[in-house]
């Protein structure tokens, strides 16, 4: 994979941080926050509560996105001012980009909402309304006709695909990145996507974040060794209480 991303640094100021107070509090940022972005791709992995989505939230309320979902001009929500978080990082660019989009799985219903009653057209959707679609066709006209030149920042976009889908996800994201023309920060739990060819994936996890190769990753071991032996998981997964 080719390119240099956009978006190259994020740091914690430490005159901003607001300690006691989440997401202050979560254990990834106990020690303060550097990242650099290297690659045109980067995965957040890590169990829930890691503090990944956390963060990613963070990156999309400082360079400018609504919070809920959508690019620049998607400020639909009230009360989104004020992020801590967001107002505690540094950003370092190697090229600013102002497009872009937002997506956050557990509130794409109402980001498609906000699109029934403010666009005229769903030229860039696809052509159709999201409501008509199911879910995973909606992410996918979304990721096939919104998706072009810009920062991505994907929060759990494998929600709604199907395996094949994630597969024509990663195609797409694939494609941008050789282009050199878009730069995806994606915090996922899918290890399927995990195995973009040319990705960084960062793992959050106790504490800390380090790179790793997907197939070290948790994710991608324990689903391999499931499919490989999940009988072996049944008996312990299924194993009849010890009789008193």
């Amino acid at each position: 994979m080719i390119g240099s991303p956009f978006l190259s640094r994020v740091s914690l100021r430490d005159d901003r941080v607001q300690a006691g107070v989440h997401p202050f509090t979560l254990p990834v940022l106990a020690n303060g926050l550097t990242l650099e972005f290297t690659t045109p791709v980067t995965f957040f992995v890590g169990e829930n509560g890691s503090g990944k989505s956390s963060l990613l939230e963070a990156l999309a309320w400082a360079t400018g996105f609504g919070l809920h979902g959508g690019n620049r001009d998607h400020q639909y929500v009230n009360g989104e001012e004020g992020h801590a978080l967001g107002r505690a990082l540094a950003l370092t660019w190697r090229q600013r980009s102002t497009d872009g989009f937002f997506l956050r799985a557990e509130t794409f219903h109402q980001f498609s909402s906000y699109l029934e009653e403010s666009e005229s057209t769903f030229a860039r959707y696809g052509g159709r309304s999201l409501h008509t679609q199911s879910h995973g066709e909606a992410f996918l006209s979304l990721f096939e006709h919104r998706f072009e030149d810009g920062l991505y920042l994907l929060d759990e976009p494998e929600a709604a695909l199907s395996p094949q889908r994630q597969l024509a996800f990663m195609q797409i994201m694939y494609g941008l990145a050789q282009q050199r023309v878009a730069q995806f920060i994606v915090a996922t739990h899918s290890p399927l996507l995990l195995c973009l060819p040319g990705a960084r994936v960062l793992e959050f996890d106790n504490g800390a974040i380090s790179q790793v190769a997907c197939r070290d990753t948790e994710h991608f071991r324990l689903t391999r060794d499931f499919l490989n032996d999940p009988e072996r998981y049944f008996r312990y997964l299924f194993a009849p209480d010890d009789a008193d």
